[in-house]
């Protein structure tokens, strides 16, 4: 029951509550968005949307790995990785704010399909589980690389946070492969990115 308690929590706070953030964001002192063309900003608005969509799966995903895993070091070791992306989802709900953009309005859904993920990847073994949050953030933190190479130029802010935000996740990767992280199998990886490139092209639009 706490285990559904604390799941149900963290969709409720993450889909209807605003995220706040403990780290400052790292949009703070850099080029703000004022100055931007309507074309950029939109540009700009969809592509922080994509990324805003990824830290609510990224809640879900945690989340699900958490409520599933029976080693508590592992368990406090998830919900410990959550904590830390609620700071990108304040930070992209911030810059969403900024360029007048909105949030996805399917974010129900992909937060319901990455928990669903999660807890079946949990469901399988504890390896498999750090094994997919191997995978998850290293195409996470490719696909912010190639947002911090369409971003405008000019919008220092967003691409201050993009960046720090692919640290960040190439970092819980390099985590979950340190706690003993099985690699997945090449058909497991390439569903994944299809999946993703799905839920990437939606979010750029719905």
């Amino acid at each position: 029951m706490d285990k559904f308690l604390i799941a149900a929590d963290s969709a409720l706070r993450t889909l209807f509550a605003p995220a706040h953030a403990v780290q400052p964001s790292p949009a703070k002192g850099a080029e703000d968005s004022a100055h931007l063309s309507p074309e950029e900003k939109r540009l700009a608005g969809a592509l922080m949307r994509v990324n805003h969509v990824g830290e609510v799966c990224a809640q879900a995903l945690y989340t699900a790995q958490a409520a599933v895993t029976q080693d508590g070091q592992l368990r406090a070791h998830l919900l410990q990785a959550a904590r830390e992306e609620t700071d990108h989802l304040a930070w992209t709900q911030q810059r969403l704010d900024a360029l007048g953009a909105r949030k996805s309005l399917l974010n129900p859904l992909w937060f319901a399909g990455a928990f669903a993920l999660g807890w079946v990847a949990g469901k399988i073994d504890d390896r498999v589980s750090l094994g997919f949050v191997v995978e998850t953030e290293n195409q996470v933190a490719a696909h912010l690389q190639s947002h911090l190479e369409r971003l405008p130029s000019s919008d220092g802010a967003s691409r201050a946070v993009v960046a720090r935000m692919r640290d960040d996740e190439m970092q819980h990767a390099e985590e979950a492969r340190a706690a003993g992280a099985l690699e997945l199998p090449a058909p497991a990886k390439a569903m994944m990115r299809v999946a993703a490139k799905i839920m990437t092209t939606t979010a750029h639009h719905i």
